[in-house]
Parts: C-alpha cells; structure tokens; sequence
C-alpha cells in the first residue's frame, strides 16, 4: 500500500506565516538566480535570514519550495490578469489587456516565472497542474464568448481547447522573449502585433464566414 502524501505544516502564527513567507521570497530568488539544481537549502536560508533548521518547520525538501512556488503563481497570476480584464468589452479585448498584463507581470517577476519553467524538469506533475488549471478557465472564458456571439465558433468539438492552448503557448514565449530576454520593447507594440494575429489570424484576406445550415 502506497503511503498517504503528508501536508505541509501550516503556521499557527502571523510571525510563522512572517517566516515561511521569507523563506519561499528567498526561494524564488535563489532559484531564479541560480537554477533549482545550484540552490541548496543551505543559500536559501542564508538569503532569508533564519537558520537552516527553520526551513525544515515549514517545508521538507527542497523540492517541496518549488511546488509552493508554481501553486502560488499560478494563483496569483489569475487573480491579477482577473482584475486586467474586468473591464474588457468584449473577448477579443479582454484577450489584449490579458496579454498585456502577463507580460508586465513577467518582467515584474522574472525570477518566479523562471520557477515555473524549471519546475518542468523538477516536478512535472505541478508543472502540467499549472497550465491544466489555466487551460480549464481559458475554456470556460472562450465557451462563453463564443455564445454571446464575440467569437467565431470553431470547426469542430475540440476547438476550444485546442485555441484555449494557443493562446496560452502565445503568452508563454512572448514572456519568454520579451518579458525576461528583452525587457526593454514597449508593450504596446508587442501587443498590438499579438492582437492583430489573435483577431485576423495569419490569412492575406479574410473570407466572409458563411452560416451554418438550418438543422
């Protein structure tokens, strides 16, 4: 029988909740900076400012940090492209303001999002869990503006998932290029380029969509 995966401790106190804060802060830093493999837990608690067995309170390895880590971008990146898009007009807008906020929050926290990249050869099951969660509410959100007429309705039964990972894979290398590689490009002009594709797509010409026959 396969052992039950324990939780990991919760701090009863504000200055607990003070500490492990600190130690997941430094994490990120330590692994942004150096990769997961060259940091050790011995640097991250120097860079946190408490004593080694203080780490061993709060987390077990040091792979438990890097799961902590993804988890929590993932919600707090929702939340903030949540509060981007909530007075989009329509889904093709709200698409333009997300992107727009996700780059700004990349180069805002390159160091966490070069966590989650790396997580991928660490811990692939929180790494699929990451972009899994996102997929499922970018579903919803494209489901939704389909039927309220913003959207073309896609080909076929796999359509909104398929566009839902598009879209993320569009936001995931733009990051990549412009919010570590090159932080320095207006945002505009980067989203204006990404918009004009997610709005026209790559065609010369775009043809007049011809309704579905009546059932």
């Amino acid at each position: 029988m396969t052992p039950r995966k324990r939780t990991l401790p919760v701090p009863k106190t504000g200055r607990g909740e003070m500490t492990r804060r600190k130690i997941l802060d430094a994490a990120k830093r330590e692994i942004g900076r150096r990769g997961f493999a060259e940091a050790s837990i011995s640097t991250i608690t120097a860079e946190a400012g408490v004593a080694q067995g203080t780490f061993y309170i709060y987390f077990r390895t040091k792979e438990d940090v890097m799961r902590e880590l993804v988890l929590h971008m993932g919600r707090m990146l929702r939340h903030h492209l949540t509060e981007a898009t909530e007075g989009a007009r329509n889904r093709l807008d709200a698409e333009r303001l997300g992107l727009r906020a996700f780059l700004d929050f990349v180069r805002k926290n390159p160091d966490l999002y070069k966590v989650v990249e790396e997580s991928q050869f660490v811990d692939g099951k929180v790494y699929r869990q990451y972009y899994t969660e996102f997929a499922k509410s970018y579903r919803i959100a494209l489901a939704a503006a389909e039927k309220r007429g913003e959207i073309a309705p896609g080909p076929n039964d796999v359509s909104t998932e398929v566009r839902a990972w598009m879209l993320m894979g569009i936001s995931v290398f733009l990051g990549q290029r412009y919010g570590l590689w090159d932080p320095k490009t207006p945002l505009d002009e980067i989203v204006d380029a990404a918009a004009d594709m997610i709005g026209h797509g790559l065609a010369a010409t775009i043809p007049a969509r011809i309704p579905a026959p009546a059932p």
